[in-house]
């Protein structure tokens, strides 16, 4: 009983994940809600990137005040708590650091 428990419950959670379709490499990913998702990219990984929402971001590059990110095949520069449109999204830089770079992807 207790095992068939477990393995529903991690059955459970693998599914969760799967809906979600978060998956990254250099960076980490909160989504709060279907539409809304947070992703930290570490500055000091190249390449890093997470898949959100259906879509893929990637940090190009930054500087001490704007992150240059790539929406769904798409370049954009983004300062400091400025929101920029791509294609259905919204794409709002929340804060950098020396080694991080915070963005919020929202429908």
């Amino acid at each position: 009983m207790v095992a068939r428990v477990i393995a529903t419950l991690a059955l459970s959670a693998g599914l969760f994940a799967s809906a979600a379709g978060c998956s990254s490499e250099g960076a980490s990913t909160s989504c709060s809600s279907t539409s809304a998702c947070t992703i930290t990219f570490d500055r000091g990984v190249d390449g890093a990137k997470a898949s959100v929402l259906g879509v893929e971001v990637a940090l190009v590059s930054a500087t001490d005040t704007t992150a240059t990110l790539k929406v769904a095949g798409q370049e954009v520069t983004v300062q400091n708590d400025q929101k920029v449109e791509v294609g259905d999204f919204t794409v709002t830089l929340k804060g950098l650091t020396e080694s991080e770079a915070k963005v919020e992807i929202a429908r």
